[in-house]
Parts: C-alpha cells; sequence; structure tokens
C-alpha cells in the first residue's frame, strides 16, 4: 500500500514541477482518501454525499463547494490548502493551455 502511495504522490510531485494542471488537487484528494484506507463510498458517506461525487471531484469533472471541501479536509485531516489550493502559476498554465484547444 504504501509504495503504491509513493507513487501517487510522485506523480503529484512531478506534474507540479512541469507546470501542473487543476487536476493536481484531485490527485492529492486520492492518495489522502487512500492513506486513511478510505473507498470512495466510505468518504462519501462521510461527508454526505454520493460515491459518484467524489469519484467525480478525483477526476475532475466536478467542482465541490466550499463546504463540502472543508468537509471532506475534516474527515481526512488535511487543510484545504493541502488537497484543494492550487497556486497562481499553475492555475494561469491551466487556463493558458484550455484556452489553445479548437
Amino acid at each position: 500500500m504504501q509504495y503504491i502511495l509513493d507513487i501517487l504522490q510522485n506523480m503529484v510531485y512531478n506534474q507540479s514541477m512541469k507546470g501542473g494542471d487543476a487536476s493536481v488537487k484531485n490527485k492529492r484528494l486520492k492518495i489522502a482518501r487512500m492513506e486513511h484506507d478510505m473507498n470512495q463510498e466510505a468518504l462519501a458517506n462521510a461527508v454526505g454525499v454520493t460515491r459518484q461525487t467524489i469519484g467525480m471531484i478525483e477526476s475532475g469533472n466536478y467542482n465541490p463547494t466550499l463546504n463540502l471541501c472543508i468537509a471532506i479536509c475534516d474527515v481526512l485531516g488535511k487543510t484545504l490548502d493541502e488537497l484543494f489550493w492550487i497556486p497562481a502559476s499553475e492555475r494561469d498554465s491551466a487556463d493558458e493551455r484550455k484556452e489553445q484547444l479548437p
């Protein structure tokens, strides 16, 4: 299990060193969930949403409300910064890539 967590953490680090993107926060959430030995359904039950909602957050297809972010952080023992904050430089590079899409 620790080996898988190390690989995921290295992926997040490597992505952020390449300029990062918005999906880095979703990988951080998945890593934090796995560190607590929780599957998506267990986290969803703990914060009062469906498993599909957690899956969509992790895949980058859903932007959770601030209240949901806080609830997730409380359950996982993390701060908003640790799970959801994206530095301005990474937000800018992600926005530029989106603008370049046809």
